[in-house]
């Protein structure tokens, strides 16, 4: 326990490579408006989506991140990562050259991740508190971003993936895996997940069926540059067989 400590230590503070800036922080601190959603949003109800023993029998990890691109020597981020399943697995994948940033936002999951993280020492892992419309990753840092099963569950999707643009490196991609059904029942609709996107400037590169994930898999890049936040239009949620519309003004 007395060698587990000091790295749980290290791990909360964020002592990292991708640790930002004085001026990335002052960025944040400029608060600005932006629309709400226009969809139900779902409760957290677990840091579990499923047991880690019935997803390995999918391979789910594995072909996630082989989809992804994920690669040695990467650095990535684990958004909403609960327990840590994509956390260790991607730690794995991009080995000691690589690195892990792990964020939650619920004080004692991103505790619970980092004593589990500091256990299995994980040493190109660190784990970080984020916010609600934000995750607070450092700008110009990571080569992947993975949201799995989470994106119904942010309130200020906007807000939340314009903060999130600048830490994308050049050529960097977000990666969303979801189930097909309503925001309400703990899932995205593609057409409403591309439009939300296409809104703070994304583009979608890639979505795949991928039953072995529960859903499937979105890919996005950033195109241009970032819409001012009093210039994004919100999709509306359309009647059933209709698609999402909205895009931001110019």
């Amino acid at each position: 326990m007395r060698r587990v400590l000091p790295a749980l230590l290290l791990l909360l503070a964020g002592c990292d490579a991708t640790q930002p800036s004085a001026g990335a922080n002052a960025q944040r601190e400029d608060r600005h408006d932006f629309p709400k959603a226009d969809r139900p949003v779902a409760t957290i109800v677990s840091a579990r989506w499923s047991t880690e023993e019935a997803r390995d029998r999918l391979n789910e990890a594995e072909l996630v991140m082989d989809r992804a691109g994920i690669a040695s020597g990467m650095t990535v981020a684990d958004i909403g990562a609960g327990e840590g399943y994509y956390t260790i697995r991607m730690a794995q994948r991009v080995g000691p050259d690589g690195r892990v940033l792990a964020e939650d936002i619920i004080p004692q999951i991103r505790d619970a991740l980092a004593q589990r993280v500091a256990r299995e020492r994980l040493d190109n892992v660190s784990v970080r508190l984020g916010e609600p419309d934000d995750a607070k990753l450092p700008a110009n840092s990571f080569d992947r971003v993975l949201m799995v099963h989470m994106y119904h569950e942010i309130a200020e999707p906007y807000a939340f993936l314009w903060n999130l643009r600048p830490s994308l490196r050049t050529g960097g991609q977000v990666v969303v895996v979801d189930a097909d059904r309503p925001t309400q029942n703990h899932g995205t609709p593609p057409a409403l997940l591309k439009c939300e996107f296409e809104a703070v400037g994304y583009t979608m590169v890639e979505l795949r069926k991928m039953p072995s994930a529960g859903g499937y898999i979105a890919m996005f890049t950033p195109q241009g540059a970032r819409p001012a936040p009093d210039r994004i239009v919100p999709c509306r949620v359309p009647a059933p067989g209709a698609s999402p519309s909205g895009n931001h003004k110019g």
